[in-house]
């Protein structure tokens, strides 16, 4: 059963996420992603990872996608989970982060197609995947409204969509250090390890501070007509798994 999502125009914003700037920006930063990942979250990025892969995991052979997936992580990690019996394909309009990841899933030996295309026009039939997943580049789309449409569109029915974000902590004390590290300390770490990274890693915080999260994410979800959608927030809020499923013709 199509989805009747509601067109509602988007906030403008104050982050310039053109599509030609942002994919010149990763595409600067992709031969050190994985190595300025790992460092400025402390290996914690992994963790989540496999946090989403349990909270949403492969059932059966119906095929699974993964958007914005970069240099692979998250499409590696449910082809481990899947052991095979569904074919794991990864997306993302960055032709240098494909790269990276195409020597990463040859290195591994496993078979994950990866295709370069944009998140907001994907290549790919309505009411396909068991799973359409997006780790930390949901964020980075145009058009944040353009970019769900998308996802659900190509999840089956039943299927689930799971986002992976980073996110504010709601506690005081803990928000305000995390606003001080994501503002000052991270775009100095970022510049000092990759070359040609000013843009990026100042381009990340402000990018966060900017998208929604929490409460504001889900009932997002829920007007693009996902139902169950919840909101597990990892690591004290620090990054949050958002989940919700594509309805089914039966469900009314």
């Amino acid at each position: 059963m199509p989805v009747d999502v509601e067109e509602k125009p988007e906030a403008t914003s104050a982050v310039d996420k053109s599509g030609e700037r942002v994919r010149a920006m990763f595409a600067g930063v992709a031969s050190r992603y994985d190595l300025l990942n790992h460092l400025l979250s402390l290996n914690i990025d992994k963790r989540w990872r496999r946090f989403c892969v349990r909270t949403v995991p492969p059932k059966g052979s119906d095929p699974i996608l993964d958007v914005c997936t970069g240099t692979g992580d998250l499409a590696l990690a449910y082809d481990q989970a899947s052991r095979g019996e569904a074919l794991v394909l990864g997306s993302d309009f960055c032709h240098e982060m494909l790269t990276v990841a195409k020597q990463k899933i040859e290195k591994r030996g496993r078979h994950i197609p990866l295709i370069e295309a944009d998140a907001q026009d994907l290549p790919f039939p309505s009411d396909h995947f068991q799973i359409v997943s997006v780790a930390f580049g949901l964020r980075n789309v145009s058009d944040t409204h353009r970019g769900l449409r998308e996802l659900i569109r190509v999840c089956r029915p039943g299927g689930r969509v799971a986002i992976l974000e980073f996110s504010k902590p709601r506690v005081a004390p803990l928000r305000w250090l995390y606003l001080a590290y994501f503002k000052h300390l991270l775009p100095r770490i970022g510049e000092a390890v990759s070359e040609n990274s000013h843009d990026a890693y100042h381009y990340l915080p402000n990018s966060v501070l900017e998208f929604p999260d929490g409460p504001e994410m889900v009932s997002l979800l829920e007007s693009m007509g996902l139902k169950n959608a919840k909101a597990h927030p990892l690591t004290f809020g620090i990054a949050t798994l958002y989940v919700g499923q594509k309805p089914r013709a039966s469900d009314g």
